[in-house]
């Protein structure tokens, strides 16, 4: 008779909003801009632009991502650069963009024996140096394109990690650990309705610093509400 498999449980963060005070991004991009070339923060009122043009529905997320992408740090960058500009912010959001309260959370559930997973949006280039040093066992993120000679493009491979899109890819990430879902005991944080899909997927959801229409879906689905801000 074959031994059942062991249930591994698995506890996804959202990262911006939800373990950081403030979102990542754009302050990434700042970042790498005063670090690498700082001519090129004379541009980051024209990315701005690009932001409003995604409030008006003309570029999605991603193209937004790949256009202040492209303006902040250039069309392309080696990676070994890149890797030193994300730990050097990397340091910085640990020193002054970290919830304590996120921090607490983090370390009761790995001595509980989950397995952390960091979920984000953000570019896995610098989501990754955060990850490792909140002591994440893996990260799921936003890709971006390398090039033959393995430069970092502004471009995005595959699906930017946000709302549907993080779901198909924590379950791409999972059928690749070769963990089947019913194996695995998940429980899921985050602060944002947009991730309304991974919440409903997961075994255990929480609303995490939440806005209103998260705290709305919370008390219809009788998800714990937490503020860790």
């Amino acid at each position: 008779m074959t031994a059942p498999k062991p249930m591994q449980r698995l506890a996804i963060y959202d990262m911006d909003k939800t373990i950081t005070r403030a979102p990542t991004w754009t302050a990434f991009l700042l970042h790498a801009a005063k670090a690498r070339a700082p001519w090129r923060l004379a541009l980051f009122p024209a990315a701005a632009i690009a932001g409003a043009g995604y409030m008006l529905k003309l570029v999605d997320r991603a193209g937004l991502k790949q256009i202040a992408h492209r303006m902040m740090i250039g069309k392309a960058l080696p990676e070994a650069d890149l890797r030193v500009v994300a730990d050097a912010y990397a340091d910085a959001v640990m020193a002054g963009n970290v919830l304590a309260p996120a921090l607490a959370r983090i370390a009761e559930d790995k001595a509980a024996g989950y397995r952390l997973v960091l979920a984000t949006a953000s570019h896995g280039y610098y989501a990754a140096a955060i990850g490792a040093r909140l002591g994440f066992d893996d990260v799921i993120a936003t890709v971006a394109k390398r090039d033959d000679a393995g430069r970092v493009l502004s471009e995005i491979e595959g699906e930017n990690c946000y709302g549907p899109a993080k779901l198909r890819m924590v379950e791409a990430w999972l059928a690749g650990q070769g963990i089947a879902r019913e194996d695995a005991q998940v429980r899921a944080y985050s602060d944002h309705v947009s991730d309304a899909p991974l919440l409903e997927w997961a075994d255990e959801a929480f609303a995490v610093n939440a806005h209103a229409p998260l705290v709305a879906l919370a008390g219809v689905k009788g998800w714990p509400v937490l503020d860790w801000r």
